[in-house]
């Protein structure tokens, strides 16, 4: 069942707006608000958790919380604009009913599952990072790869950057579903914003304090019983989400540092496999920071997007931030429809090449596009990449899709957004235009 707490207030929904699963973008290096409350539920403050804004801020003093003067921030002004616009809390929108989907399952579990879709998105490098064994030197905490508010506030980059928060709170058993951020590349499936759901259960019938060592313990039944109640639930899932209890699945055995043992599920669907979730039992050096050595359990992440674009045929994960009443005028709270292109506007492409100084990084590059053109552009593509045999320098060139979903283009604004790009490129990445 689902535990829904009375008395907690949360903001209302803000105006409209896929991706690797929550766990498995700390495991390796994938191609993968405002003020807030969570609903349902009070959860204690923690010494670590940056002060929250006022429920009163204005867009701009919204801005200023994630855009500040300090030398680590690196959230543009699109990114912030972002923040708070709780498509997972918004009615009738796909991502809503996905996330009510999931947790209408959960509520038919005997276990009282309490629901968490309301907090701060801004969190710390301790939350985010330390709490979850994620080392200093991997590549998610670079800054080419995630929105850096100061050198130890972010915005998360995915959910269970509240896991630890929710375990020394009491919570054990929970839903917590928000907005993750993340600088990645720019296609159809790809976007800096997008919406996570973790899951998590402690065990109360199992003494970890009675096992010796880790190898003890991964060996032991209870440890085996654990990752079988956590299959057994997560193919429940998915059978009650694409409401197929014939669903094909598969698991894999995989590597995330806060879960041992750790697993992927695929499906399949439309005729391919495909990745639904990443999940494990909770790593015992997690449950240790919490204060909760003697606990064992399990957790799952997956991502909204990836499921709604299969179930709901949409082709292009923008859409998911239009506002655009043909869209969503097409769908309601409860139902699965296909989505109904209602336009298809030509693309408009331009290349751009320029030889590339050592430290460039592409996620620097592909933010820069995001910055500049915002949701017109529709893809960024490496087309070409040429090392001089003399001199060693590496050039590169890409390929840039520019297309609204709504209107045609004109060349003079593209040519206008192309210039720009070219110029925000030499000055800010200091590379070298060809």
């Amino acid at each position: 069942s689902v535990v829904v707490r009375p008395g907690t207030t949360t903001r209302p929904a803000q105006s409209l707006r896929a991706p690797p699963s929550m766990l498995s973008r700390h495991a390796r290096r994938t191609r993968a608000s405002v003020p807030r409350r969570p609903l349902g539920a009070t959860v204690a403050e923690t010494t670590e958790a940056p002060p929250r804004a006022a429920p009163h801020e204005t867009p701009s003093e919204e801005a200023s919380r994630f855009i500040v003067d300090d030398p680590n921030n690196n959230v543009t002004p699109y990114i912030a604009a972002l923040v708070g616009r709780d498509l997972h809390r918004t009615e009738n929108h796909p991502l809503c009913i996905i996330r009510k989907r999931i947790e209408a399952y959960f509520a038919t579990l005997d276990t009282p599952y309490e629901i968490f879709d309301g907090e701060d998105p801004v969190v710390t490098t301790a939350q985010c990072f330390d709490d979850l064994l994620i080392p200093p030197e991997h590549p998610g905490r670079q800054k080419s790869d995630t929105y850096y508010i100061t050198d130890t506030t972010l915005l998360r980059t995915h959910t269970s950057a509240h896991q630890s928060e929710h375990l020394r709170a009491g919570h054990e058993a929970f839903l917590c579903t928000g907005d993750v951020y993340r600088r990645d590349e720019i296609d159809a499936s790809h976007f800096p914003a997008f919406h996570q759901m973790e899951g998590v259960l402690l065990a109360e019938d199992v003494d970890g304090a009675k096992f010796a060592t880790k190898d003890e313990w991964l060996a032991s039944p209870e440890c085996a019983a654990i990752a079988a109640d956590l299959k057994k639930t997560l193919e429940g899932m998915v059978d009650a989400v694409f409401d197929d209890p014939t669903l094909e699945k598969r698991w894999r055995d995989d590597y995330f540092p806060f879960t041992e043992p750790s697993f992927e599920l695929d499906v399949f669907y439309g005729g391919d496999w495909m990745e639904v979730l990443g999940c494990g039992v909770i790593h015992e050096g997690v449950l240790e920071k919490c204060d909760l050595k003697h606990r064992r359990g399990w957790a799952f992440g997956l991502g909204l997007e990836r499921l709604a674009m299969v179930l709901f045929s949409i082709p292009d994960i923008r859409l998911f931030w239009t506002q655009d009443p043909r869209f969503h005028d097409q769908f309601k709270s409860g139902d699965i429809v296909t989505f109904k292109p209602y336009s298809k506007y030509p693309p408009v492409y331009k290349d751009i090449a320029f030889w590339i100084p050592e430290g460039y990084e592409e996620n620097d590059f592909f933010e820069l596009g995001r910055s500049v053109a915002g949701e017109l552009v529709e893809q960024i593509e490496e087309i070409d990449k040429f090392t001089h045999p003399k001199t060693q320098r590496t050039s590169c060139c890409y390929r840039v899709t520019y297309r609204s979903m709504d209107r045609s283009l004109t060349d003079l604004e593209i040519n206008a957004l192309q210039d720009k790009l070219r110029d925000e490129a030499a000055g800010t990445l200091q590379v070298e235009l060809r």
